[in-house]
């Protein structure tokens, strides 16, 4: 049965590409794009082009490409061409494309498919303004497409530099968009559109067609706010074919809908919580922060939210995309990433914390075998209670810092270490000192004294013990902590608290 999603192409033959901008800057719209882009290419053993618009020099930074690149393999969105992965189409920076377009737009114009115009901005927007006074479509009216040679020289004699446009065809452009369905744009909605401006520099509405040509790209999957844009480039993609430029196949497009933030609006690169690099910087896991922004318009099942990558590869149907947009839900992404916590086998979880670890000055950025054991014992202990690797920090942070740096935090100093939590931080050190130093030995000791011998509640009794070991209200299971820490350690952190504590004086 043929596929209708690929008509009479091959599986194999399916290339699509992820064409970001090097500004520095990822956002979580932009890798949903990539992600849906490279599961497609996955789910059909086709290919992933990685293509670099890098054509708006002012916005671009050298740091910019590198941080592109390394946030693709963060995540894991391996690339088949592109920079650093090499092909047959390149170079893949459209930087260094310039020469290609200007041979495109001499055949375009050669060819009578685009037409040079010398309007300036004053006249069109005068036509405009007047054609919206007059209740009539106010985009260009075509003022240029049949110059006389007359007109044309004198235009040059008066030193006016033209842009070129292309002539677009006087018919409605109807296309099936793999979200959408069929949709359709009528002429007089589309004007003749700029492909290179006044000095000579090609425009974004040239350069993406022409490379998707030249690359045979055979899908574009992209955000729905270049929904409007897709009837011209289909009108390039016919232009391009009749003159021998690419493949002569028009890709399918697919239009992926608008991921919202709060208040119902457009998730912004500037909106909190809308870049990648806050999600590294958090902790999340590549693979959790992908399943939930799969989510984003897709699923894999409807009573289903939590999968791997291998299985959204398996399952991924762009079809199933859903057109309305999709509200980004910090709670959410957070749940999808902390069940992806609680996925990983032990080990791989205690790598992961230690970049976090380190970055704090916890632990150096090799470990040592005895620290490495520690921080593999403590895993069961946190394993089911982090939603981020940044947690870690706080979480396992004493069980590895230098007594000389050890210190309580004061706010929860002073909610815990108050009125009789002397007393507790006395009999505990008491119970401690000679009792077998097992979780067990340690949980008996401590209950005997505090519970039955002081007659204390277990929230009073172990709330004072927490926090002179741990410098926390939150940590691990006590009684486990106490274990990993040590005696040593874990009765002179009772007796610095008991003597540091302004309150316990």
């Amino acid at each position: 049965m043929t596929d209708d999603v690929l008509g009479d192409l091959e599986p194999g033959n399916v290339r699509v590409r992820f064409p970001p901008s090097p500004t520095g800057l990822l956002t979580v719209g932009n890798i949903r794009s990539a992600l849906f882009n490279w599961a497609f290419a996955r789910h059909y053993g086709g290919k992933l082009v990685l293509r670099i618009e890098d054509t708006d020099t002012a916005r671009n930074t050298e740091e910019g490409y590198q941080y592109t690149y390394d946030s693709l393999r963060w995540l894991g969105l391996t690339w088949d061409e592109g920079p650093g992965a090499g092909g047959d189409y390149g170079p893949y920076l459209q930087s260094e494309r310039m020469d290609l377009y200007a041979d495109v737009v001499a055949k375009l114009l050669a060819a009578g498919k685009a037409y040079h115009c010398y309007c300036s901005q004053e006249e069109l927007d005068q036509r405009r303004e007047a054609a919206r006074t007059a209740g009539e479509h106010s985009g260009y009216d075509g003022h240029c497409r049949n110059l006389t040679p007359e007109q044309i020289q004198a235009y040059v004699e008066q030193g006016r530099r033209p842009v070129v446009r292309l002539l677009m065809p006087d018919r409605p452009i109807v296309f099936d968009d793999l979200v959408r369905g069929e949709i359709t744009f009528l002429p007089e909605n589309l004007g003749d559109y700029v492909l290179v401006r006044a000095n000579g520099y090609p425009l974004y509405p040239l350069v993406n067609p022409v490379d998707d040509a030249l690359m045979e790209i055979s899908h574009v999957l992209r955000g729905e706010d270049l929904l409007s844009s897709t009837p011209r480039q289909i009108a390039l993609y016919e232009a391009l074919a009749e003159i021998g430029v690419g493949s002569g196949r028009t890709p399918r497009f697919g239009h992926l809908p608008f991921v919202m933030g709060e208040g119902n609006k457009k998730l912004s690169k500037r909106d909190p919580g809308s870049g990648l690099g806050e999600y590294m910087q958090r902790g999340f896991l590549p693979e959790g922060l992908l399943n939930y922004l799969a989510l984003l318009g897709w699923s894999i099942a409807d009573d289903r939210d939590v999968f791997t990558m291998d299985e959204m590869v398996k399952a991924f149907d762009v079809r199933k995309v859903n057109s309305n947009a999709a509200r980004f839900d910090p709670k959410k992404c957070e749940a999808i990433n902390a069940a992806h916590m609680r996925m990983l086998p032990p080990e791989d979880f205690a790598q992961r914390m230690i970049p976090f670890l380190a970055g704090a000055g916890v632990l150096p950025a090799e470990p040592s075998a005895d620290q490495l054991a520690t921080l593999q014992a403590a895993v069961p202990l946190v394993q089911e209670r982090m939603n981020m690797l940044s947690e870690s920090v706080d979480m396992l942070g004493f069980l590895f810092v230098d007594e000389d740096a050890f210190a309580i935090d004061p706010d929860a100093a002073a909610k815990v270490l108050t009125g009789d939590a002397g007393a507790v931080l006395d009999a505990s050190a008491k119970a401690l000192g000679d009792c077998e130093w097992t979780t067990e030995a340690i949980e008996a000791a401590l209950r005997a004294s505090l519970i039955d011998g002081l007659g204390l509640k277990p929230k009073n009794a172990f709330g004072p013990v927490r926090v002179a070991i741990s410098g926390r209200r939150i940590s691990p299971p006590l009684f486990e902590s106490l274990e990993l820490l040590g005696r040593e350690k874990s009765l002179h952190r009772l007796d610095q608290a008991r003597r540091t504590t302004p309150s316990l004086s």
